[in-house]
């Protein structure tokens, strides 16, 4: 029994679960929307031809459709929210915590995409109820660039941002696996570690962990126009088993 978990099934994204929303707090409502469909029990994250760059005075052409599982601001005009790094609001956001675990496995059956122009990844970042409150647990990142029929390069870890009590531990795991195929990536969250799986093989353990409630982002990334459209991330379930402190809102 998982403490959060979607399937995908039906034709409309579970507004309970996910906010369909790329950090809207650092751009607009309209750049940050996430693009996808449902179907045959997956979700298909999008990047379209025509979709506008997410936020063009901070990170240029880069192209992203995402979903969070939590948001807030501070108001306009300042730095405070998440996963900032020195960015200004531009759009107050209302606080919502929809799913916000501390401890816990967090999984998901997935396929990656080719296009050397594009990264897919699943991602935990903290709250941020206070500045220090703010590192990454990449539980699976992968550029197209690095996949091939015959293997791929996964990366994993640890990235503190504003976090003093951990340092950077990221690493790229090359395996034999077609990333282009359905694959299940996890990482087990306890206290003290964070342990990462492809298809349950453990890959490596990082001897350090955020201790305080962290949000899931799901997301396709484009750095730069070109190729065919519409570049996709396909999604068979994401789920989560939490330790505690799991708060719905």
């Amino acid at each position: 029994m998982s403490d959060f978990e979607d399937t995908f099934e039906g034709d409309r994204l579970d507004e309970t679960k996910w906010i369909p929303s790329y950090l809207p707090q650092w751009t607009t409502r309209a750049a940050a929307a996430a693009r996808y469909r449902l179907g045959d029990g997956h979700l298909t994250l999008l990047i379209e031809e025509d979709q506008p760059p997410w936020a063009p005075d901070l990170e240029g052409d880069l192209r992203v459709s995402s979903l969070q599982t939590g948001l807030f601001s501070g108001p306009v005009g300042s730095r405070i929210g998440q996963h900032g790094r020195g960015a200004v609001v531009r759009e107050e956001q209302p606080e919502v915590r929809l799913y916000t675990p501390q401890y816990g496995r967090i999984e998901m059956r997935a396929k990656a995409i080719d296009d050397p122009n594009c990264m897919v990844a699943l991602w935990l970042i903290g709250f941020e109820d206070v500045p220090e409150h703010s590192a990454e647990i990449c539980v699976a990142e992968i550029f197209g660039r690095d996949v091939t029929p015959a293997e791929a390069r996964i990366g994993m870890g640890l990235h503190p941002f504003g976090d003093p009590d951990i340092t950077d531990d990221f690493t790229v795991e090359t395996l034999p696996i077609d990333a282009r195929e359905f694959h299940v990536y996890a990482a087990d969250w306890t206290p003290g570690r964070v342990s990462f799986f492809v298809d349950g093989r453990h890959v490596r353990t990082v001897n350090q962990s955020p201790a305080y409630p962290m949000q899931l982002m799901l997301n396709i990334y484009e750095f730069e126009p070109g190729g065919a459209y519409p570049k996709e991330f396909t999604v068979d379930w994401v789920r989560v088993r939490a330790a505690h402190n799991a708060i719905p809102m």
